[in-house]
């Protein structure tokens, strides 16, 4: 049996882009923006580390390693990068014309799982990579353009916060099931020899 922590990921998933709703809504607007760093690194470090080991270490069945680990590492990059600049007081256009191409990943692996008939709900995850995706995509016009206007910052919070409940859904889900399939799971050190 093959052990994952997608669950772990998606939670994480959860989190940064709540965290991501939030500071669009309220602390973009604060003059010191530092106290944020913190918890963007947080996200930022634990999917990229986590990012990294599906993408080196395949523990999933085929493609699913592309799919999760590498969009997972490209989310963490653009967290660790927004919490490093938001420390410094740095212009967050450059982090965001990287997660223009981070975006692209995530919407064309939501289309690709689609496709392909991939995860056990396959539109409820395509639904997720796309809306994600689209954060990233539309990251860069946001903060060159857009940034003060209150009305489309709304509606990329109301959008990040349909994607951080999709992935609550497909996480909930992942969860309940993970913890029913490895409820009598045990290590090898743990068995007893024949």
């Amino acid at each position: 049996m093959f052990i994952d922590f997608l669950t772990l990921i998606m939670i994480n998933m959860v989190a940064g882009t709540v965290l991501l709703a939030y500071y669009l809504w309220k602390g973009i607007d604060e003059k010191d923006q530092r106290p944020y760093a913190s918890a963007f690194a947080g996200v930022g470090l634990l999917a990229l580390i986590l990012g990294l080991q599906l993408s080196f270490t395949w523990p999933l069945p085929g493609s699913y390693n592309i799919g999760f680990g590498e969009t997972t590492t490209l989310f963490g990059v653009v967290f660790l990068t927004t919490a490093i600049s938001l420390s410094q007081g740095w212009d967050l256009i450059p982090v965001s014309i990287f997660a223009f191409f981070a975006g692209l990943d995530a919407l064309l692996v939501g289309v690709r799982i689609l496709s392909l008939g991939l995860t056990q709900e396959p539109l409820l995850s395509t639904v997720g990579f796309v809306l994600a995706g689209l954060g990233g995509i539309f990251a860069a016009p946001f903060f060159m353009f857009f940034r003060n206007n209150k009305n489309f910052r709304m509606l990329a919070v109301l959008v990040l916060l349909a994607t951080a409940a999709i992935w609550s859904v497909t996480f909930y889900g992942a969860l309940w099931g993970h913890l029913a399939s490895f409820a009598k799971w045990v290590p090898a050190t743990m068995v007893a020899p024949k």
